[in-house]
């Protein structure tokens, strides 16, 4: 099934698929499987195919990845944690900015770096605690940047003035600083997506296709342009499930 050793146009292939999305350190093959890692990210992935016209097969060795990814392993045996099958290169492009996504942003890597420039900043006062904030806030920020890829997934637009950091849980309802910077809390959206999402005016359901509030007019719907369902990590459809109950239960009173 697996082509071993890779012809060229199957190890051109998986050398263009890895290094496109952030992988660009090959490290090796065997027995039909090329290892790719990146200095960026953790782990190592792995690329392989049953030829020039596919199935294209991924394996993955990063435990966070495999938990997070929003696909079903394949059962077939190799490298890694698990194994994932596509009909064609289309269907690995389309999984390959998450996977690069959620190898580079670790979980704690935020709150590591806000624990470390806030550790000896006084917080009694409003104005001392607005500091700290911003300061989560901006960490927020740059997380989310490098999980999307400085791209809003919505719309492609990569202008860094018109993207937004937006939280699914708010930063005040959340429990801990470890919430208000897990990069699984946030949707990096356009400035008008994010103005509509903060609001509870949209949500999104657990395939990443926006839900509009009925108060929503026709032209304001028209303008809230979109080019492709959000690809989200289990994290995110978990803290979804609250903002579209809140979105909903808002839209019911009004």
């Amino acid at each position: 099934m697996i082509e071993s050793p890779q012809s060229f146009v199957v190890s051109t292939e998986c050398q263009k698929a890895a290094e496109r999305h952030g992988f660009r350190r090959r490290v090796g093959e065997d027995n039909g499987w090329a290892a790719f890692q990146s200095t960026t990210a953790q782990g190592t992935i792995w690329l392989a195919s049953g030829g020039a016209s596919g199935p294209w097969l991924l394996a993955l060795d990063h435990s966070g990845v495999v938990r997070e990814i929003s696909r079903t392993a394949d059962s077939l045996g190799g490298p890694g944690l698990a194994r994932f099958r596509f009909d064609d290169l289309r269907e690995l492009y389309e999984v390959l900015p998450q996977i690069y996504g959620l190898a580079a942003s670790l979980p704690d890597r935020p709150l590591r770096t806000f624990q470390t420039k806030t550790r000896d900043l006084p917080c009694s006062t409003e104005a001392e605690r607005l500091v700290v904030q911003r300061i989560g806030q901006n960490i927020f920020r740059d997380s989310l940047m490098d999980y999307w890829q400085g791209r809003c997934p919505l719309t492609g637009i990569t202008d860094p003035a018109l993207l937004r950091a937006s939280h699914i849980i708010p930063w005040n309802e959340c429990e801990s600083d470890a919430d208000r910077l897990d990069v699984h809390n946030g949707l990096l959206l356009s400035a008008l997506w994010d103005a509509a999402f903060d609001r509870a005016l949209v949500t999104f359901g657990d395939d990443g296709t926006p839900e509009f509030s009925p108060d929503l007019s026709k032209a304001a719907c028209a303008e809230l342009r979109w080019n492709s369902p959000i690809t989200l990590s289990n994290g995110h459809r978990e803290r979804l499930f609250f903002h579209r109950k809140h979105a909903q239960m808002t839209w019911q009173k009004e």
